[in-house]
């Protein structure tokens, strides 16, 4: 099979995103079962527009069921057997073996299933018998390195193999993580993380902690929790790294291909649309070139820095520790090595052509006269566009147009329906 290129969908607009900027499938959650409960997922209003997407792009589409579930939840789960059923899905995405005989019985036991990186899979062994139990897909954990990857298709050659390719990691293993339920009550394995490792933290003094820890221990301080004392340990002249660098494949995608990786999934259900479109859509056209042999792809890679990342690396694909740059490096991006950076704002979209050159506004931050907008479509890297003209709700000139208006377009830059629309900040 040729690889595919698997995207987020953490809304309706985003999957219509991903299915138009280049993804061959896209993975969402029915709001009770999915690891990314705080977005917005999908509900039952959703459910006429996602099915004729599907029809209409012939595209393929993965539940994600990938929490770990408790007697409530599993109880939850066989009470909705029926309304998940009238999903078009294509394969589910678990990582409790609970749900395997479960879902056997609710949809036949050729029901696709795909193993979630929730679960850790990471050898040969393991993933043998996940096949045995009736998974066609593993998505290894992120911990797994390209040598051993190879080795464990060549042991399950009928085994469909998934990996992350880009987005964040987090500093447990594939995110079994316990630290968002210690810091602030919000369990991360119940679909509730609250990301406590990216929030700032400093080292406290000793006169600072004098009065409630014993002398020579050392303690973290978040910067919202001030006087509340977190103690740490240092071992081997080594102390805990809480926040981990973003995911970056994109120069390295034959490599994975080499390896026997069947899918190349992007991290991003909470992400914004723009994220959704840029990152799916460079991936696409990285994975084009690798049949074309061309390099058009690199002015569309040249947007992964900027959207809102932290520091690129290539995770663990190449080995722990220090890697030789010549076997592709860890870190690729030496500029956000302080938080995040954002070159661009997202600033909406261009709706329906009302007329030769004007187009409606769907806009979620505000464009003024006189800035330099950029569009972007699936085929246009970026056309630039400082003599735009804005219109009110009834065709009249105005300084600026808002989220929530009617408002209209006029360029002579040649846009079409859907475009992003963007500005430098």
């Amino acid at each position: 099979m040729s690889v595919e290129l698997l995207s987020p969908a953490g809304n309706l607009e985003k999957l219509r995103l991903a299915f138009d900027y280049g993804a061959d499938a896209a993975y969402m959650g029915l709001s009770d079962f999915s690891l990314r409960k705080n977005a917005k997922n999908f509900t039952e209003q959703d459910l006429i527009e996602v099915s004729r997407l599907k029809e209409s792009s012939g595209k393929r589409l993965y539940g994600t069921m990938n929490m770990i579930f408790d007697e409530q939840n599993l109880s939850s789960l066989r009470d909705q057997l029926t309304y998940i059923k009238t999903w078009p899905f294509d394969a589910f995405i678990i990582s409790d073996i609970g749900l395997v005989p479960i879902l056997q019985d609710a949809f036949g036991s050729d029901v696709e299933l795909h193993l979630s990186t929730q679960a850790s899979c990471t050898n040969s062994s393991s993933a043998a018998m996940y096949r045995k139990m009736g998974f066609s897909r593993v998505i290894l954990g992120r911990e797994t390195p390209l040598k051993d990857i190879r080795k464990i298709k060549d042991a399950n050659p009928d085994l469909e193999l998934e990996v992350f390719v880009h987005g964040a990691m987090c500093m447990a293993y594939s995110g079994r993580c316990l630290l968002s339920s210690h810091l602030a009550g919000r369990s991360a394995n119940q679909g509730d993380c609250s990301h406590t490792c990216r929030w700032n933290y400093q080292l406290a003094t000793t006169d600072q902690i004098e009065d409630v820890l014993k002398s020579g221990v050392l303690a973290l301080e978040e910067q919202q929790r001030s006087g509340v004392y977190y103690p740490i340990s240092e071992q081997d002249g080594y102390t805990t790294i809480l926040s981990s660098k973003d995911l970056c494949m994109i120069d390295h995608l034959q490599e994975l291909v080499d390896a026997g990786v069947d899918s190349m999934k992007i991290e991003g259900r909470m992400k914004s649309n723009y994220y959704v479109a840029v990152v799916t859509r460079a991936y696409r056209k990285a994975l084009e070139s690798l049949k074309n042999h061309d390099d058009k792809w690199l002015e569309y890679r040249e947007d992964l820095f900027n959207i809102s990342h932290r520091e690129y690396s290539t995770g663990f694909f190449f080995g722990h520790g220090p890697v030789d740059p010549a076997m592709g490096g860890d870190s690729i991006d030496k500029s956000t090595e302080e938080g995040y950076v954002r070159n661009y704002l997202f600033c909406g979209a261009i709706g329906d052509k009302v007329k030769d050159n004007l187009y409606h506004l769907e806009l979620k931050n505000q464009i003024k006269v006189g800035m330099q907008l950029e569009y972007i479509g699936s085929d246009v890297p970026k056309i630039v566009d400082d003599s735009f003209t804005l219109l009110d709700a009834d065709f009249n000139p105005v300084e600026q147009a808002d989220h929530g208006k009617v408002q209209y377009l006029q360029t002579d830059k040649p846009i079409e329906k859907g475009f992003i629309i963007r500005r430098e900040v």
